[in-house]
């Protein structure tokens, strides 16, 4: 959800954020995070920590990995961080990809219960999900993607419209995923080229936060990252820092109008584009 990453970013930002730096609104929509399983990790957790005790809303965290504790990014970022205040935020531990699948369909079944769906549906590292199924990637075959991207958007519209009737209209359910499209195992023969795998998840994921590791940047103890927030089509982007401190914390400055750095357009946009009279 990517204005929930908005929050996120401000929240968690050196210095002050001046009203200036405008988040725009027309990246609202289910998000895809691109980039380093421990970094990308602890975006999705600040992301859940922020939606649950910053914005009241559920949230639903699917994950293979459970944890006995508070991750360290969060502990870092957030002293005297308790588990009781995540009430809000539910973590769900499935192994397969074929589970994953059941317990997100069975969220439909909210519909008749007086129980409040959740806002936000977080899935921690859908390639893993994918490489572990029967069938997946590694078999040349885009089909478990598709569903699963498919079954998450559209469970999310269907909350979206169990929140909007119980909310006055202004209920909404949104989906965050991360995803490493070169997970280990993708250099297999019949592996999937990352790109095709990626365009069927910007089909339903219509916002991608990518992170990109700052290299040689000389500061021991310190590990920088460019942060992209974009919009598929129309192509726009929203740049920031990011400062992974040896502690843990992450810290998050916009990027100033000089120093951004354009992101090649996707190509479906640069065929709209093309086809609207664009450059």
């Amino acid at each position: 959800m990517a204005d929930i990453l908005g929050v996120v970013f401000r929240r968690f930002a050196s210095g002050t954020i001046t009203s200036n730096v405008i988040f725009p609104s027309h990246l609202e929509g289910n998000t895809l995070v691109l980039g380093d399983v421990n970094v990308s990790r602890s975006v999705l957790f600040l992301a859940a920590v922020t939606a649950a005790t910053d914005l009241g809303l559920k949230v639903l965290f699917f994950t293979q990995t459970p944890f006995q504790s508070l991750p360290v990014s969060l502990r870092a970022s957030i002293p005297g961080l308790k588990l009781e205040s995540l009430k809000n935020a539910k973590f769900v531990y499935v192994k397969t990809l074929e589970e994953l699948v059941e317990d997100v369909a069975s969220l439909h079944e909210l519909a008749s219960e007086a129980a409040s769906p959740p806002s936000l549906i977080i899935v921690d590292g859908l390639d893993l999900y994918l490489h572990g199924s029967r069938v997946g990637p590694l078999q040349d075959d885009l089909s478990p993607v598709a569903h699963v991207a498919a079954l998450l958007h559209d469970t999310a519209a269907f909350l979206t419209q169990i929140l909007q009737n119980r909310a006055d209209g202004q209920g909404l359910c949104r989906v965050m995923v991360s995803f490493q499209s070169e997970s280990e195992g993708s250099r297999d023969s019949e592996a999937l080229a990352p790109e095709l795998l990626l365009s069927v998840l910007d089909r339903y994921l219509q916002v991608r936060c990518t992170l990109e590791e700052v290299k040689g940047n000389g500061e021991a103890g310190l590990n920088k990252w460019q942060v992209y927030l974009s919009a598929m089509c129309p192509s726009r982007v929203e740049q920031w820092h990011m400062l992974l401190q040896a502690g843990g914390a992450l810290e998050f400055s916009p990027v100033i109008e000089g120093e951004r750095q354009i992101l090649e357009q996707p190509d479906k946009c640069k065929k709209e584009n093309k086809r609207y009279g664009d450059d």
